[in-house]
């Protein structure tokens, strides 16, 4: 399945703008949106082809709505990418083991952002 539409859930504006910009730029149709809470509604209503996921959200984690995207029939075959500030090799693993697909550290460079999604693709 080729990606074509991303959903950027981020509460930095700057890091929303950051990795949307890269992303158009590169030919993804991009949505946004600032938590989980948001993330978790706009999956539903547009379906995208992949997530990408800050940890650190106010009200509910990412590492949360990364379990409830996974476990859910509607949502699960979406694949999710932790993009955060936490490095920590336990943060990877705790990320991976709620469903995450990969894990980038921010700032992502647009190398490697774009590697993990063609990854995935």
């Amino acid at each position: 399945m080729a990606i074509k539409s991303i959903l950027v859930v981020d509460d930095s504006a700057t890091d929303r703008q950051y990795l949307s910009d890269i992303l158009v730029k590169n030919g993804y149709k991009v949505t946004t949106a600032e938590n989980a809470e948001e993330a978790l509604s706009k999956v539903k209503q547009i379906n995208p082809d992949l997530v990408l996921m800050d940890v650190v959200l106010p009200g509910q984690n990412g590492y949360q709505a990364t379990r409830t995207l996974s476990k859910d029939e509607a949502t699960k075959h979406i694949p999710v990418i932790m993009c955060t500030t936490k490095g920590q090799e336990t943060d990877k693993l705790w990320g991976m083991r709620q469903g995450a697909r990969d894990y980038i550290v921010k700032p992502a460079s647009q190398e490697d952002l774009l590697a993990k999604i063609k990854a995935l693709g």
